[in-house]
């Protein structure tokens, strides 16, 4: 509906419960809803597509298609955690949308054979911890994400720019028939006729973001869809995870700007991500040697003193108790976790290993 988005859309469900009584209300009532206004509630009152809305739905039970409204029980139920759900889902699949363990694999179309590598054992370790793969179906990491997933017997989701109707790229047509087949599954907020135009991937990429626990960025340029998801991961509070690269590989540089703007978890081996994440029972070493710590600068025995006497802190509190610039901090981060003195917990706090 025109100048009705899914933030208006949220608000709108929230205060009218269900989409036949907001059709219903008066443009007075419709008005005095905070966002909404004159102009949005004449364009409530005068919508007239119904028979568009028949034609979708004789779409969606010819294709067998599940339409999630975003007060069903089977919504993604992370997504209403973001500002800006989608309010209607289309969904082909098996897969459970509210697994307990949900992470995105992303990155470039393009990838090299070291991006390669690193996804499919990326792959293989998420599948020994029962988890649910998202990504967007692309080609490059994407594609090779989605059908290691097939290989290692894990459920995997296709978020797609696009309606049920076609597949993007074409190519992949194979792959996502073999993923629902697979206890996997499609997901659009996009109806059908709707094609893959390049306004449509930011929209795609932010439910690919706010549906999962963790995003890993595997290979991205500078620019690129990657780099939107994984700002918006940070916008919802998720922990992002980039594989870091060569300094002077352009196919690495979009994750080297993100740990070195500490917009990224440094992802040192493919086991991190579950310790991270709290899904694995990660028992503290008692018997550290203490000849690593004569190792440290000033900076990060400094920051070694102040996590001894604390389960946990977060960046700020860490530039603000020792007095350090944040570049400097994060710099002494950096190096601890290389070391495995310091480790990421959720919700970018730290702590001694």
């Amino acid at each position: 509906m025109p100048q009705i988005g899914c933030i208006h859309a949220r608000t709108l469900v929230d205060h009218f419960q269900t989409a036949e009584q907001i059709f219903k209300a008066s443009i007075r009532d419709l008005e005095r809803i905070e966002g909404i206004g004159t102009i949005r509630a004449k364009k409530i009152k005068g919508f007239a597509a119904f028979n568009d809305v028949e034609d979708e739905m004789l779409f969606i039970n010819k294709y067998k298609i599940e339409p999630i409204f975003i007060t069903s029980l089977n919504y993604p139920q992370r997504l209403l955690n973001c500002y800006d759900p989608p309010t209607i889902l289309y969904y082909r699949g098996n897969a459970n949308l509210n697994a307990s363990r949900i992470v995105a694999i992303i990155g470039t179309r393009s990838l090299t054979d070291y991006g390669k590598q690193i996804t499919e054992e990326l792959v293989r370790e998420l599948a020994t911890e029962q988890a649910m793969i998202v990504s967007g179906l692309a080609f490059g990491v994407d594609g090779v994400a989605h059908k290691n997933c097939l290989k290692n017997n894990i459920a995997t989701v296709g978020v797609l720019a696009h309606g049920l109707d076609t597949i993007y790229p074409a190519q992949h047509a194979g792959l996502a028939r073999e993923m629902i087949k697979n206890n996997g599954g499609l997901l659009t907020e996009f109806g059908s006729n709707t094609k893959p135009d390049k306004h449509n991937f930011p929209s795609r990429n932010r439910i690919v973001a706010g549906m999962s626990d963790a995003v890993i960025v595997v290979e991205s340029g500078i620019k690129g869809g990657s780099m939107v998801t994984a700002e918006l991961a940070n916008s919802y509070n998720r922990d992002v995870f980039a594989v870091p690269g060569k300094i002077n590989d352009a196919k690495s540089a979009g994750c080297n700007y993100l740990i070195r703007n500490n917009k990224a978890i440094l992802l040192a081996e493919v086991g991190q991500v579950a310790q991270t994440l709290g899904w694995t029972d990660v028992k503290k070493s008692l018997s550290r040697p203490k000849e690593l710590f004569l190792h440290l600068n000033p900076d990060e025995r400094l920051i070694v003193d102040l996590l001894n006497g604390m389960s946990h802190t977060s960046i700020d509190e860490l530039n603000l108790k020792t007095g350090l610039s944040s570049s400097a901090v994060a710099a002494a981060i950096l190096n601890l976790e290389l070391q495995q003195v310091v480790k990421t917990l959720p919700g970018k706090m730290y702590c001694l290993y």
